[in-house]
This record gives C-alpha cells, sequence and structure tokens, in this order.
C-alpha cells in the first residue's frame, strides 16, 4: 500500500492540512488536502471516488511528494491553449 512519507520531509499530517488550508491555488490546496486525507488512513480509491478524481492521479501525488517534497505539490499551469487574440492587439473599447 501507498503511503505519505510526510517523516522524511519533516512534517506531520496537521502540518499537510494546514497546508491544504493556506496554499495560495485552489489546486494546491486540493493536492496537500488530499495527501493529509491518504495519511489519515482514507485509501486513494475511496478518496478519488469522493473526489471525482482519478485514483491515478491521487497515487502520482503521493509518489511525486515522497519523492520531491511538499514543492512537488505547487500548482504550476504548463499549457493550454494560447488566446485566440493578444490584449495588445484587441481593439480598444475607447475608440
Amino acid at each position: 500500500m501507498l503511503k505519505v512519507d510526510y517523516a522524511r520531509w519533516g512534517q506531520s499530517p496537521e502540518d499537510l492540512r494546514h497546508l491544504s488550508m493556506s496554499a495560495a491555488h485552489e489546486r494546491t490546496r486540493e493536492r496537500f488536502l488530499a495527501l493529509y486525507e491518504i495519511a489519515l488512513g482514507s485509501y486513494p480509491t475511496q478518496l478519488a471516488k469522493r473526489t471525482t478524481r482519478h485514483y491515478q492521479t491521487l497515487m502520482q501525488w503521493v509518489r511525486n511528494y515522497n519523492k520531491n517534497g511538499p514543492e512537488s505539490q505547487v500548482f504550476c499551469h504548463t499549457g493550454g491553449r494560447p488566446p485566440f487574440c493578444k490584449k495588445s492587439r484587441m481593439p480598444s473599447a475607447e475608440r
């Protein structure tokens, strides 16, 4: 069974809970809350059903945390479609 290795990073489940409430981005908060619940004994498959996330996504969050620490859970926008029209080229409403 996959476990959250919070002791490796000098943290406790309460630290994960605190991070889930104080993180700047909602996805980061979601990840820390999932880690907190798994650290308390929730199964990733059951948690996935409650949160409508795929269980492999939750397990990947645990693996990343165990390998790279809490910094690996911070959300960073990495892609997506570029805007259709850049703001600098948009027609001005004042004209």
